[in-house]
């Protein structure tokens, strides 16, 4: 029997199959590959079109060409599968580490608390970086606590850090901080 993250992968792998014929279809269709008007194409254009249409009229609101739309829509799944893949992957291992970290008494679940704890400041340096290049400020709202968690470590450490030229690299000094005090302190427990 397949395991869960089995059949996520093949899940996956079936909507990048079928995005892959689509968007093959598609541009056969739109570069005449295939006559427009033959009943091949016009049965591509019948299967395809209901997929690609959302897509197009999202791509027609942010100002980008509709007849991209079947890479735009093969280049999602690809993304947004391997985010689930992720994400999957990653909630399959912290379920393990709950139940391996339960098993283990008082020891583990303070052992759990404070591995837990580090990859949420982690997760929250590497948000705040990215934010960074990306241009939203620290008072935009879905920024707010990425700022809350990490400014008691970020902030003294920029009086030590001297940036470089343009580039602050102190939240990346921080992380790597982080990662080396979780280390240490979770093989000492």
């Amino acid at each position: 029997m397949p395991t869960a993250y089995e059949v996520v992968r093949y899940a996956i792998l079936a909507a990048l199959g079928a995005a892959t014929l689509v968007a093959v279809g598609s541009w056969a269709v739109t570069s005449r590959r295939l006559s427009p008007f033959s009943p091949v194409a016009r049965g591509i254009r019948r299967l395809t079109d209901p997929v690609l249409r959302p897509v197009e009229r999202f791509l027609l609101a942010r100002g980008g060409n509709p007849q991209h739309a079947p890479w735009w829509l093969l280049g999602s799944v690809i993304v947004l599968g391997i985010a689930a893949l992720t994400l999957s992957q990653w909630l399959l291992s912290t379920a393990a580490r709950l139940v391996g970290g339960a098993q283990t008494g008082p020891r583990g679940v303070v052992r759990l608390v404070l591995y837990f704890a580090g990859q949420l400041l982690s997760i929250a340096l590497i948000v705040r970086v990215v934010a960074s290049w990306m241009g939203p400020g620290r008072h935009h709202r879905w920024l707010r606590p990425a700022y809350v968690l990490t400014d008691w470590l970020v902030e003294p450490l920029r009086r030590i850090v001297p940036p470089l030229g343009v580039i602050d690299i102190t939240p990346v000094v921080a992380w790597f901080l982080v990662q080396v005090v979780l280390a240490i302190v979770l093989q000492a427990i």
